[in-house]
């Protein structure tokens, strides 16, 4: 099939008028252009920059956090790459502080892994998450290469290789003082990895904390569950796998591409997002340049997706919505049956939205079912009230209902010192 290459096609075709846009958008808005003196100049420059917007190429965005703030005191932030796969970066994001401000014990502070979902989007949608959590923590992330890039030399990704990518990250970072958090997709390869450790006697996180996850999507299941479950197997293969065009790195390799995966998103509630749209223009002819720049934040990031391995996406497909291979104890990993009873020395947190309509209510919750292992006072689950699935991440809801109890069930868990006062965050 050759969708992919049409995409492409369409892409280099459409450039020219979105740089035409953007350049009008220019004129029509510059202080000192003198056309955005003519009569109407406010409106022309509006639906320019709205076309210009729906016709660009969305690029991987930065996470772009380079200060925080600790009790009113500017505490330097550098992104650094920790370790480097074919498929993922390990990304850390190091702290820099002044032992004269008082701020020296920010060293003793627990270890992070945030593993990002590979599901569509860049690691960078979690921007909020690393950003509010570098307060109190040392904060590592996964980052996600988007398969394109990755040549096809270096063979398949599958989701066993998510699973051994995981275990990598913990043993390099080290499980001593180490806490992991996964967000949404790779609760499960996450729990197979802790399950796996655990059956071979290695050492664990302290604890694990999983954020809106397809543990059992068998529980209150979602249009996005319906969705991988209406078709058979063969179906997705030959009809959303692809191969990547000449012009990028990954030529030939299968994938589950952008493109077709951001349509996906954007069908699932087409109406709201052609009303934020509109909403954005009318801020623009009304000049509210707040509304109008928090909508440009959030298209930057919505828009910009990446490739996913073919191998990967139908492992996913088929082990966690169609087969529940992980709640009914039938997955094997390379071989390895995973039993996250064999787990003991992990304590484990579950956060689930109660207006998620990505992951239902007690899918994530059901790990807990699953971890018998882990002592009952180590148990603790969280239902955030009047959050989505983004909410339990990202936003307000996430800064002030959840990650205050994320926290605190951390330092219970660890031997760090008790959090610092009030924090405020400033990029």
């Amino acid at each position: 099939m050759l969708l992919y290459e049409l995409h492409e096609l369409w892409r280099a075709g459409l450039a020219p008028y979105a740089y035409w846009a953007d350049a009008g958008a220019k004129m029509y808005s510059a202080h000192d252009s003198w056309l955005a003196a003519l009569p109407g100049a406010q409106r022309t420059a509006a639906a320019f920059e709205l076309m210009y917007r729906l016709g660009k190429e969305y690029e991987k965005p930065e996470f772009g956090i380079h200060q925080i703030e600790v009790d009113g005191v500017p505490i330097p932030v550098v992104e650094r790459v920790e370790l480097e796969q074919p498929f993922c970066r390990l990304l850390r994001f190091k702290r820099y502080h002044d032992q004269a401000d008082g701020l020296a014990r920010m060293k003793d502070d627990p270890t992070v892994l945030v593993v990002a979902p590979l599901s569509g989007h860049h690691a960078t949608l979690l921007r909020d998450t690393v950003r509010t959590l570098l307060a109190d923590h040392k904060v590592y992330i996964t980052d996600w290469t988007d398969a394109r890039m990755v040549p096809h030399a270096q063979g398949a990704f599958t989701l066993d290789d998510y699973v051994a990518y995981v275990q990598a990250f913990i043993r390099h970072i080290g499980a001593a003082n180490l806490h992991v958090i996964s967000v949404c997709q790779p609760t499960v390869p996450v729990l197979a990895a802790v399950s796996l450790m655990a059956a071979r006697g290695e050492p664990l996180p302290r604890t694990m904390t999983m954020m809106g996850g397809p543990i059992d999507t068998r529980q209150s299941p979602t249009a996005v569950n319906n969705l991988a479950t209406r078709q058979p197997l063969w179906w997705f293969e030959n009809n959303v796998i692809h191969s990547v065009p000449a012009n990028y790195p990954g030529a030939g390799r299968r994938v589950y591409p952008g493109f077709l995966q951001h349509l996906g998103f954007v069908a699932m509630n087409p109406e709201r997002h052609g009303m934020s749209h509109w909403d954005f223009y009318q801020d623009l002819v009304k000049g509210d340049l707040e509304s109008a720049e928090a909508h440009r934040r959030f298209y930057d990031e919505y828009n910009a997706v990446l490739d996913m391995p073919a191998e990967y996406y139908l492992d996913t497909i088929r082990v966690v919505f169609q087969q529940h291979l992980l709640p009914r104890g039938l997955w094997d990993v390379a071989g390895e049956r995973v039993d996250p009873a064999r787990i003991r020395d992990c304590a484990l947190l579950t956060v689930e939205g109660e207006l998620d309509d990505i992951s239902g209510q007690g899918q994530t919750r059901a790990a807990h079912a699953l971890c018998t292992g882990i002592p009952q006072a180590s148990h603790r689950h969280l239902t955030a009230e009047g959050a989505g699935h983004y909410g339990i991440f990202s936003g307000r809801r996430w800064r002030t209902q959840v990650y205050p109890q994320v926290r605190d069930f951390i330092r219970a868990h660890t031997n760090a010192p008790a959090p610092r006062g009030r924090r405020t965050r400033k990029a």
